[in-house]
């Protein structure tokens, strides 16, 4: 069942949000060829518990780590260590923060240094993907008109999205219903209301679609070794428009609907 959040809990989700957006910019500026992604780590859960919120990733089914840092073939649940990001690398970076019992979710993928024009194509696609899907999250859309919102803009470019992993709903827990695949067929699903609070994330590879589960029990990759990519955003269901709850400092502005 899909619980629809009150406007004042819709505000705090938000909150959570804000913290969010700006360690994602902190990162974002952080985050360059020599950093380790333990370091990367140490800096959001400082800046997170600094602003009061709680990194909600940490210890979350057992994860060891604040953020989820993910290199190149890598597509999620990377787990923060010894691994130094080096020049030409696309390094994903996924985050969650609960403030007063709400959650927030994001996640960036950033290009290190000097990377190679498809790889740059794969990003801009894959951020490309979520806005149009955000876009569709307004009153009397159907959750599959977001998802083929994503697979439309993906496989249009020749890439292919990750089918194995999904979005979700979030907000007083960090995964509530629905799962929202990043394909499907439009007009179809539950129809969305004002006050469904939603983490889109599409996940994006330059090769096959398929991915394993390596042995650490958390990390994800494709398959064929291709490049992964990964945008989210958490979004309220509006009457006329969607309401982006984690837009960073660099997206603010941007017209949304």
């Amino acid at each position: 069942m899909i619980v629809r959040k009150s406007a004042a809990e819709v505000e705090k989700i938000d909150a959570a949000g804000s913290i969010l957006a700006d360690c994602l910019d902190m990162l974002a500026a952080e985050a360059r060829p020599g950093v380790t992604t333990a370091e990367l780590d140490g800096l959001a859960e400082r800046l997170i518990r600094a602003r009061g919120g709680l990194p909600t990733f940490l210890g979350y089914r057992g994860f060891p780590a604040s953020i989820c840092a993910s290199p190149n073939d890598m597509v999620v649940h990377g787990i923060p260590g010894a691994y130094r990001v080096a020049e030409g690398d696309v390094l994903s970076i996924d985050a969650g923060v609960t403030l007063g019992g709400y959650v927030a979710d994001s996640a960036i993928t950033l290009a290190m240094g000097a990377v190679d024009a498809e790889a740059l194509r794969l990003l801009d696609v894959t951020a490309e993907s979520l806005e149009a899907a955000l876009a569709e999250c307004r009153e009397g859309r159907r959750l599959g008109d977001v998802s083929h919102a994503v697979q439309e803009v993906v496989e249009a470019a020749g890439f292919s999205v990750v089918r194995s992993l999904v979005g979700h709903g979030v907000g007083k827990e960090m995964h509530e219903d629905p799962q929202i695949p990043n394909y499907g067929d439009p007009g179809r699903g539950p129809r969305l209301e004002e006050g469904m609070v939603f983490a889109i994330e599409p996940m994006v590879n330059a090769g096959g679609h398929e991915v394993f589960v390596a042995d650490d029990g958390w990390s994800i990759s494709t398959v064929d070794g291709s490049l992964s990519a990964h945008f989210e955003h958490t979004v309220a269901v509006g009457k006329k428009a969607p309401r982006v709850l984690t837009r960073r400092g660099s997206e603010r502005g941007a017209a949304e609907g």
